[in-house]
């Protein structure tokens, strides 16, 4: 494992954990898109069936329950403990507009004709949107609680280090899968506008608002 995969796969937990802890602690998921998170459960759910088929080391099948167990969590916090304060009326995004097209994109493009490699093709491009929801949310409200940023942030510098992950292992093993390089690229894409605006506004102290 190199440097930019550790630091990317720390990134992600910090997001999860981020999450998780804003909920928890406020005992509310008041400007979170709950349909973000059960994207995100689907994601770990269709991506780590090979969890009970293959085993790669003790580091990798951690990670993968503490994905799965921390996406239902959140999952669970957001539609049932804390549902009260789940903001219904402006986590409005229409999930089935990127689980139809990328269900489609899946049996179509894949390395390999098999229910497993078809499911594991369908969580990569899934990831890749599943933020959208959130963002969405977020440019309806008009802003973001502090800690939703740096959840969000978290989020997004997980991928950007995965892409420089893909680069070192490109050069140094000649590992190149562009399914998941190019939706990664996707998912990087989709956070530049907010990294800018976490950048010159939250890490200032300021609200981070995003244009309607």
């Amino acid at each position: 494992m190199n440097v930019f995969r550790l630091c990317g796969d720390l990134s992600h937990l910090l997001a999860i954990c981020l999450l998780l802890w804003k909920i928890w602690k406020s005992r509310s998921c008041a400007g979170l898109s709950g349909k973000s998170q059960v994207l995100f459960l689907m994601v770990f759910l269709t991506r780590y069936l090979d969890l009970f088929t293959t085993f790669i080391s003790l580091y990798n099948s951690c990670m993968k329950v503490f994905y799965i167990c921390a996406s239902a969590a959140t999952v669970y916090l957001i539609y049932f403990k804390f549902k009260a304060t789940y903001d219904v009326n402006h986590d409005t995004f229409r999930p089935e507009f990127l689980v139809v097209p990328v269900a489609g994109l899946a049996v179509l493009v894949n390395h390999d004709f098999s229910l497993l490699e078809i499911l594991w093709t369908f969580s990569i491009y899934l990831e890749s949107v599943a933020i959208m929801p959130q963002l969405f949310m977020i440019s309806k409200t008009g802003e973001a609680e502090s800690i939703t940023s740096h959840y969000l942030f978290a989020q997004g510098l997980y991928r950007l280090l995965y892409i420089f992950n893909w680069v070192y292992r490109y050069y140094n093993e000649g590992f190149f899968d562009l399914i998941a390089i190019v939706a990664g690229c996707v998912q990087t894409v989709l956070y530049c506008d907010f990294f800018y605006l976490y950048i010159t506004k939250v890490l200032k102290g300021k609200t981070l608002t995003l244009p309607a």
